[in-house]
């Protein structure tokens, strides 16, 4: 869950060919005309992502990072595509313009959409609005993810987006070998959690697009009211069990306040005018129209064991890099607390909604 980038930089870090560029925007983005001006994001973005002004426009350039990259990550081809499928849904998303795959234009793949002018809101307490105003937003995300996870993914073209068989064995299977290359001390509530998810998994599968880093600072509120513009940073989306967003957009009620990842556990959130984890799940079944959300801890526990296998590799990668600062240090604790928080919800030690 990192921080939403908000700030521009004047000079990018990452810099580009920016007249071989706007050269091949002339060309290939209809109603693209210069001068232009490209200033870069900071922050919480792991695909490199720019802001191009216009005199007329402006849009919103991602693409890879430098370097030799995993096969499977930085995909901007596939954010690119499913931007694209969602387009015309009830899902808000930027509209996607045009994707290049010629790495001689500026060293990587890329693609350009519209730039959506909305609010970036992460802090889930939501304390600097008015407290009337904080539930709507709560509500607005809820039915976003509803919405999300009522598109007919063959439909829109998504039917080969991803494996929709087995997706929670594999997630368990990911993230156990992720956390194990990544270890670096016991921590007995992982190893408890890695025998207890693959014996409690659920028996039916469900398949819909799923976003996979769904929350709420990754989504564009409107300005002026809890609509939701758009939402944001698609590169983890496929085709899987939509409770595992739901679970993963859930998990700051049950993360204790402060620290790198402030949540809401222990808070009056009724005094706070937010709504109680069960309030939010009510929402989002009543917009996508189910009865019940089951197997409810379980996602939870997943949820909480992928977030410490993430926060655990971005850890030992800080040491094996000799960059074990005090931020570093802070995941190895979120990974612990993940962890611990995770095994209570899965051995019945904590109560959830």
């Amino acid at each position: 869950m990192p921080a939403a980038p908000v700030l521009i930089a004047p000079l990018p870090q990452h810099r580009l060919d920016e007249p071989r560029l706007f050269a091949w925007l002339a060309e290939h983005l209809p109603g693209f005309e210069g001068p232009a001006e490209l200033r870069q994001f900071q922050g919480g973005q792991s695909n490199p992502t720019y802001l191009i002004t216009t005199p007329e426009r402006r849009y919103v350039l991602r693409k890879k990072p430098p370097g030799k990259l995993l096969p499977s990550a930085h995909q901007v081809e596939r954010e690119y595509r499913v931007l694209r499928a969602l387009d015309g849904t009830a899902v808000p998303v930027p509209p996607a313009r045009v994707l290049c795959e010629d790495e001689g234009v500026i060293g990587t793949a890329f693609y350009v959409m519209d730039f959506v002018d909305g609010r970036v809101l992460t802090d889930t307490t939501l304390a600097a609005l008015p407290k009337d105003e904080r539930r709507p937003i709560y509500d607005a995300m809820a039915q976003t993810l509803a919405a999300l996870h009522r598109v007919d993914y063959r439909a829109a073209g998504l039917g080969d987006f991803g494996k929709p068989e087995n997706f929670v064995g594999r997630q368990i299977n990911l993230w156990t070998k992720q956390y194990l290359a990544a270890k670096t001390e016991e921590l007995p509530a992982m190893d408890a959690l890695m025998r207890w998810l693959p014996e409690n998994a659920p028996a039916t599968e469900e398949v819909t697009v799923v976003h996979g880093d769904f929350r709420l600072g990754n989504l564009l509120y409107a300005h002026d009211g809890p609509q939701v513009l758009a939402v944001l940073d698609w590169e983890l989306a496929t085709l899987g069990h939509p409770l595992s967003d739901l679970a993963y957009v859930a998990l700051p009620y049950h993360l204790p306040p402060g620290g790198p990842l402030p949540g809401l556990r222990e808070l009056d959130v009724a005094a706070w005018g937010l709504p109680s984890e069960a309030e939010f799940l009510q929402a989002y079944a009543r917009a996508v129209g189910r009865a019940d959300i089951p197997d409810w801890p379980f996602f939870l526990a997943l949820s909480l064991f992928r977030l410490a296998g993430i926060t655990q590799g971005v850890y030992a990668r800080a040491l094996q890099g000799n960059a074990a600062d005090g931020g570093a240090m802070a995941m190895a604790a979120v990974a612990r607390s993940a962890a611990e928080i995770g095994w209570e919800i899965a051995s019945g030690a904590r109560k959830v909604a």
